[in-house]
């Protein structure tokens, strides 16, 4: 699905064919598929009005209208008919049902940027709440919202949470200014909390591994953290440094250059073939021997938000890899062998990486710069695809399909669909 102003098109995602069109009231700022891909839901912040559209049925329709309590968020329930719409100035969540079109009510959410969290079957919901100047945890089962658990956090100030896969543990984090992780049972109970230091800034981003197996915590420290699951203590840190010195460590650096030209092809004025050639450049990827030297940016220490500590982190599937990257070091891509618990590879880019996500079947890491191209890591080796087309396509981010046997690939205005082909067993 995708959104141009006011409409929203549904198209198939094998030939992006346009099935259905739909025209909403206002511009779209946000959407969202339920998870049986039966309803989508379209967000228009500005009015507080959310669209529901059914694609088995298209002339049904459902429009929720938040009044005067306004909207800044919006998203699905795991069970694909209930709607969570947040108000202006987290007043509360609303919870609104599609099958019997009632309305329940979550007083005191907490605006920060992980406030609300489900169980990956689903069955779950974990909500962060603010009140009386202290923070409080509440548990949600989602079957009929019910309060499970209610519980206050030894938090300062809460800043994200989030369930294990297997939906046994909550994670709860500190803000940046207090270097705080939090462990919580289903119940409520505390089962660990972790501190690496004191005083500098401390946590950036969080990740757990697939199996739920190990927490990884990546740090303004420039390191991440690897937690295990069954004493909840550090098993290894993994270090960022600007020089990679270790033989054992592979690094892909991306070089660019310009196609020859036949000069007794050249005609005045060019065929728009030849002038594309003569203009377009061409990337691969050499093996660098180390040492090797990365770009590193120094952070400026005086403003908010420094660009500094490690604020991607993203396991493979399989359990088998961790790929991080370090805001000073803002051109690599550092991917570490979690068997071994070393760095296997670092990609080195040209520009800035944008972003990173891995193959949902395979251990396979698609990875973007804000260039017209993709770049594929696997065990076997890299590869750089540039995508086809007249304009220049630059790549601001990189969805999965779930089977792993496409992507999409969005830009600021546009996007494509990039179909890998799959190896024949």
């Amino acid at each position: 699905a995708s959104c141009i102003q006011h409409r929203l098109l549904v198209r198939d995602a094998s030939s992006l064919q346009i099935l259905q069109l739909y025209t909403c009231l206002d511009q779209i700022q946000y959407i969202e598929w339920s998870s049986d891909s039966l309803f989508i839901l379209c967000a228009m912040y500005k009015r507080g009005i959310v669209q529901v559209w059914s694609l088995e049925q298209p002339d049904w329709h459902c429009k929720i209208d938040e009044g005067s309590a306004g909207l800044v968020a919006s998203c699905w329930s795991p069970d694909g008919r209930h709607i969570l719409n947040t108000t202006e100035f987290h007043l509360r969540i609303t919870v609104w049902s599609l099958c019997t079109k009632s309305v329940s009510y979550i007083k005191y959410p907490k605006a920060c940027q992980q406030g609300m969290a489900f169980t990956k079957d689903g069955r779950y919901m974990a909500v962060a709440e603010r009140r009386d100047c202290k923070d409080f945890i509440s548990i949600f089962v989602c079957n009929n919202w019910q309060l499970l658990r209610h519980f206050d956090t030894e938090t300062q100030d809460l800043f994200g949470i989030e369930w294990a896969p297997n939906g046994c543990v909550l994670a709860v984090w500190d803000t940046c200014l207090e270097y705080k992780v939090l462990l919580y049972s289903l119940d409520g109970r505390l089962l660990s909390s972790y501190r690496a230091y004191e005083w500098p800034l401390g946590v950036k981003s969080i990740a757990w591994s697939p199996s739920s197996q190990f927490l990884a915590i990546g740090s303004f420290d420039e390191k991440v953290r690897i937690l295990n699951h069954v004493t909840w203590k550090k098993i290894t840190e993994f270090d960022h440094p600007a020089t990679v010195s270790s033989k054992k460590t592979i690094v892909y650096k991306e070089v660019e250059k310009s196609p020859t030209v036949d000069t007794e092809r050249l005609t005045f004025p060019p065929t728009r073939a030849l002038a594309s050639s003569l203009f377009s450049t061409q990337s691969k990827y050499d093996i660098s021997q180390v040492p090797v030297s990365l770009q590193y940016i120094k952070p400026v220490a005086d403003r908010a938000n420094p660009k500094v500590g490690v604020g991607m982190l993203a396991f493979s599937a399989d359990n088998c890899f961790l790929a991080t990257k370090n805001d000073n070091i803002p051109n690599a891509v550092w991917i570490w062998d979690i068997r071994k618990l070393k760095l296997s590879v670092v990609l080195e880019q040209l520009c800035t990486i944008q972003g990173f996500q891995w193959d949902p079947c395979q251990p396979r890491l698609a990875v973007c710069t804000g260039s017209s191209r993709v770049y594929l890591w696997s065990p076997a080796g890299c590869v750089v695809v540039q995508v086809p087309g007249e304009g220049d396509f630059q790549i601001t981010s990189i969805s999965w399909h779930c089977s792993g046997d496409s992507m999409l690939l969005l830009s600021k205005e546009n996007f494509c669909v990039c179909y890998l082909e799959r190896e024949e067993v």
